[in-house]
């Protein structure tokens, strides 16, 4: 009797296990993504490890995506050369990697205009409201949820990025 009883509760504990949801932090086990190149005009994103590409993704950028950010609230990504600054498991776009604008030439040029340089740019996943808008974030980079678990697993803190017209 008490054989069957375990039994059972073997199978249950089995069976919820398998209705659970998986986990958003996916294991990555890959070559190392050595530089994170984003090419606006084309709106694609590329994971590369030396020369070559791992991964590429299509994205959504600022909402005014032409030319480089220069002040908070334009609506452009920037351009230029940074890095991935930190993992967000808490961003309201479901993941994100920070990068690391504004640079001091960006805080230069903006403090030069009497104007804050903004920050607070990410990669992060997809609007928590269906939108129409292929550009349509205040100046960070959107891919969908799906593919920021990927992103998300393969990019380190310290990765360079760089962001191209």
């Amino acid at each position: 009797m008490r054989g069957i009883g375990l039994l059972l509760l073997l199978v249950v504990t089995l069976g919820l296990a398998g209705c659970a949801p998986k986990t958003k932090f996916l294991k990555y086990r890959g070559p190392e993504v050595t530089q994170v190149q984003v090419h606006k005009t084309d709106r694609k994103m590329y994971l590369i490890h030396k020369d070559r590409v791992l991964k590429s993704y299509d994205v959504g950028l600022g909402f005014a995506p032409e030319g480089h950010k220069q002040f908070e609230g334009d609506g452009k990504t920037p351009e230029g050369s940074y890095f991935i600054t930190h993992k967000n498991p808490n961003s309201r776009f479901h993941l994100s990697l920070g990068i690391s604008y504004p640079n001091e030439a960006d805080r230069a040029f903006a403090e030069a205009q009497g104007k804050s340089p903004g920050g607070d740019i990410f990669i992060h996943g997809g609007p928590r409201r269906p939108t129409t808008a292929r550009d349509w974030t205040e100046g960070c980079i959107a891919v969908s949820d799906k593919e920021m678990e990927v992103i998300y697993s393969m990019v380190k803190p310290g990765t360079p990025i760089h962001i191209l017209p």
